[in-house]
């Protein structure tokens, strides 16, 4: 099948993927009068006087936005607001399909982050939480980092979802390979929001020898051109100083994940690896390294973000459940420790790891709950400590003035 084709064509006939429909009734006068004037005015009412009532009486707490500039929409680049919104609905009928979220696209016509994220607070009050998505790097680092103080939960997509799935999928093909977080080389093509956000999850879960590699070559300590994020990975990254290009730092490397552009490793980077590595090129829609190529060159395991090869390492294994979860328990961010969480409960869903299966197929029906599950697993933990470290602050000062 040609996929261009054959989704253009759908899309054309139906003028897109998403609709509202009702959860309530509309056939009669007391239909109406109960979902509209006069009796909606009671439910403004009390949300007036408790606005928490917002929770409960309109569908905020199961509705999230999903925020974009199209600022780098897919591998594709800069192409706009008008152009993000196809991906935007794929991200809502994913979200509605595998989590039962409703999921507003929002496309908005400025790439200035103060407009965005002046835009994004207002938008509070509808929503349960937001989901930011294809923005540019550097500037989503510091658009999201200004959001996670709105009380609901401010998740980058590009950045998190794509650490969860890959450190997911990387944890169970080590067990393949039999080989150690911690004592891996692991190069990554492309130094932008999901390159950083992967990095530092992994160094979160262990990890400590890992290049980043930029379109300029590798990120080391000699060079002049970093952007403040890229020059403050280096206390986390390239201990040895590398320097070269992508073909440099591969040599002897036991992994690579590309999330750069389509072509940029050949079959000669993939051979100077060491024995049995491992290539996760998913740069979409085409990847860095095409699986046949990578696996003739020796790759012991290949993942690409594409669903028409195996070990597809894609978001959305990750966002919906995240979501689900973390409304599920009114948890106002994502934390480390969840995302990690997350991670782990996907890798858990294969029993049996094998090279041509290293994480859930992204239509498994176990995968949300797996997710949502240890997300609210943790939030409950964590929020639990919180409340012992409260009433212990509060014990030793009631104590003091005693």
């Amino acid at each position: 099948m040609n996929y261009d084709e054959e989704s253009i064509k759908r899309h054309r006939a139906t003028r897109g993927k998403v609709e509202i429909t009702s959860k309530m009734p509309l056939e009669t006068i007391e239909d109406l009068s109960i979902a509209y004037t006069p009796g909606v005015a009671a439910v403004s009412l009390a949300i007036a006087e408790d606005k928490n009532e917002s929770w409960e009486l309109t569908n905020r707490a199961n509705t999230v936005a999903i925020v974009s500039d199209g600022s780098a929409v897919l591998g594709l680049g800069n192409i706009g607001p008008e152009a993000a919104m196809a991906v935007m609905e794929g991200k809502s009928i994913l979200f509605k399909g595998l989590a039962g979220i409703d999921a507003m696209p929002i496309c908005v016509a400025t790439q200035e982050d103060t407009a965005i994220v002046d835009l994004v607070r207002n938008l509070v009050p509808s929503f349960g939480g937001i989901n930011l998505e294809d923005i540019s790097a550097p500037r989503c680092f510091d658009i999201e980092e200004a959001l996670q103080d709105l009380g609901i939960p401010v998740f980058h997509d590009d950045q998190h979802g794509t650490a969860v799935v890959t450190l997911a999928a990387l944890i169970n093909a080590l067990k393949v390979v039999g080989k150690r977080i911690e004592n891996v080389k692991i190069v990554f093509s492309g130094a932008g929001a999901a390159g950083i956000a992967t990095t530092k999850l992994l160094r979160d879960f262990g990890a400590e020898h890992i290049i980043l590699v930029d379109s300029k070559g590798v990120i080391h300590r000699g060079r002049d051109d970093l952007t403040p994020i890229k020059r403050s990975m280096l206390d986390v990254t390239n201990p040895d100083n590398v320097q070269g290009g992508l073909a440099d730092a591969m040599k002897g490397a036991d992994v690579f994940v590309g999330v750069s552009v389509a072509g940029a490793v050949t079959p000669e980077m993939v051979r100077s690896m060491a024995d049995d590595p491992i290539i996760f090129p998913m740069s979409n829609p085409v990847p860095e390294i095409m699986p046949d190529l990578a696996r003739e060159a020796g790759a012991a395991i290949v993942g690409t973000g594409r669903s028409d090869f195996p070990n597809q390492i894609n978001n959305c294994l990750a966002f919906p459940g995240i979501f689900r979860g973390a409304l599920d328990v009114r948890a106002p961010r994502i934390t480390t420790e969840m995302k990690i969480a997350a991670a782990l409960g996907l890798a858990g869903l294969i029993a049996e790891p094998t090279p041509e299966l290293v994480i859930p197929w992204s239509l498994d029906k176990e995968v949300v709950p797996a997710v949502a599950g240890a997300i609210r697993e943790v939030w409950s933990s964590e929020s639990s400590a919180s409340a012992s470290r409260r009433e212990g602050v509060a014990g030793a000062a009631a104590g003091a003035v005693s």
